[in-house]
């Protein structure tokens, strides 16, 4: 059986590579600072989109969405402050925050999820 972390990365490539077929350029993976970590970020149409990327393989805990709490969401935005401010952006730099769900087989990317 592989462990979280490698389900995790094949879940989050998936992601990726939907991403990319509908026109978004990657600009990185698994950013992280101390406060935490950001999946992936993007860019759209002039966007800058943070996603975080969820996966279960039933619902028995939970559906993915479920599990970007308002615990999740406030550490991603403080990731993706630094993100912006590390890459010279001003705070008033066009973003989003996406959430893409993965459970069994179906995938669900919801834009502006929080």
């Amino acid at each position: 059986m592989e462990n979280k972390r490698q389900i995790g990365s094949y879940y989050e490539q998936k992601a990726v590579e939907y991403l990319r077929a509908c026109g978004y350029v990657i600009l990185e993976q698994n950013f992280r600072n101390r406060c935490g970590e950001i999946d992936i970020i993007a860019r759209y149409n002039g966007v800058i989109i943070f996603l975080e990327v969820k996966f279960r393989t039933t619902s028995v805990y939970g559906s993915p969405l479920e599990a970007v709490n308002w615990r999740k969401q406030s550490q991603i935005r403080k990731v993706a402050q630094f993100y912006l401010m590390r890459h010279g952006l001003s705070e008033w730099t066009p973003c989003r925050f996406d959430v893409i769900a993965f459970e069994g087989d179906e995938m669900t990317h919801i834009e502006n999820a929080f």
